[in-house]
């Protein structure tokens, strides 16, 4: 159990800006085989972004007014709860692999311009339009079912972090892998990280379809894995491999796929 939880805290730390800092920090420890090991909880920091973003989306539709623009306001406060929740951490993975890709055709040059830190015009656009995207499939949802809104929150945040496992299992970790982040994942991500991560997100979804047995929860989760393999298919193609900005892209792609799939469902 407790190493159970030494890994949670690990994930948490890795994925989010919840403070785990001082004594708690110096508890759970770090090491790269630690980090490989806490890959199969990444999904279970969905389940806590999921709630925070969830209730402050449920938060805001309870007490703003019932009028058109309410909606809007509950999903523009869940996406600003999500990125306070990451520090931005999957969206300016967004960016800087939309910054590379987009910015050279040539492999070296796009891995080079992916770690510059400026965001460039590519990154820009590919950002505001992701959360544009977001915001507007979020009010979409409510409108058709506000609490069912809030529930599609909590499942697209844990299934959107599983889904950068399958391009971590499936392809080699490329670029700088001394100043890299995400290398210790690459390493060696056994297929029992796999299957624990599966089970934090076979939870949630379990969760979900008892709250809301007639929703098509099937269609939105074949949504977030037919954007990932859409991802591991231009990864592979244009850099031969994933990189850290790849693993982030992915999540925030398969989230709004996710949210897509589930709206066209309905």
């Amino acid at each position: 159990m407790s190493r159970f939880l030494r890994h949670y805290l690990l994930a948490l730390q890795f994925f989010s800006r919840v403070p785990v800092t001082g004594r708690l920090a110096d508890w759970v420890g770090f090491s790269p085989a630690m980090l490989r090991a806490s890959a199969a909880h990444f999904p279970g920091v969905g389940w806590l972004a999921g709630v925070w973003m969830g209730g402050v989306f449920f938060a805001l539709q309870w007490c703003l007014p019932p009028l058109p623009a309410s909606p809007w306001v509950a999903a523009v406060g869940a996406t600003i709860a999500g990125v306070l929740f990451t520090g931005a951490f999957h969206e300016d993975g967004l960016a800087d692999l939309f910054d590379g890709l987009g910015g050279s055709a040539d492999r070296a040059r796009a891995l080079e311009i992916m770690k510059d830190s400026r965001i460039g015009s590519f990154g820009a656009i590919a950002l505001v339009l992701a959360l544009l995207a977001k915001v507007s499939l979020l009010v979409l949802l409510a409108q058709s079912d506000a609490l069912r809104a809030v529930v599609a929150v909590f499942a697209a945040q844990v299934v959107s972090r599983a889904m950068p496992l399958l391009v971590i299992y499936t392809l080699p970790h490329v670029g700088d892998a001394a100043g890299s982040k995400s290398k210790p994942l690459a390493d060696s991500l056994s297929p029992g990280a796999l299957l624990a991560a599966g089970l934090w997100t076979a939870l949630a979804m379990c969760l979900v379809v008892w709250l809301y047995p007639t929703t098509p929860w099937w269609s939105a989760t074949l949504g977030a894995l037919l954007g990932t393999a859409w991802m591991r298919g231009w990864l592979q193609r244009r850099l031969q491999g994933f990189t850290g900005d790849g693993l982030g892209a992915t999540q925030q792609v398969s989230e709004l796929l996710f949210y897509l799939a589930l709206a066209l469902s309905l």
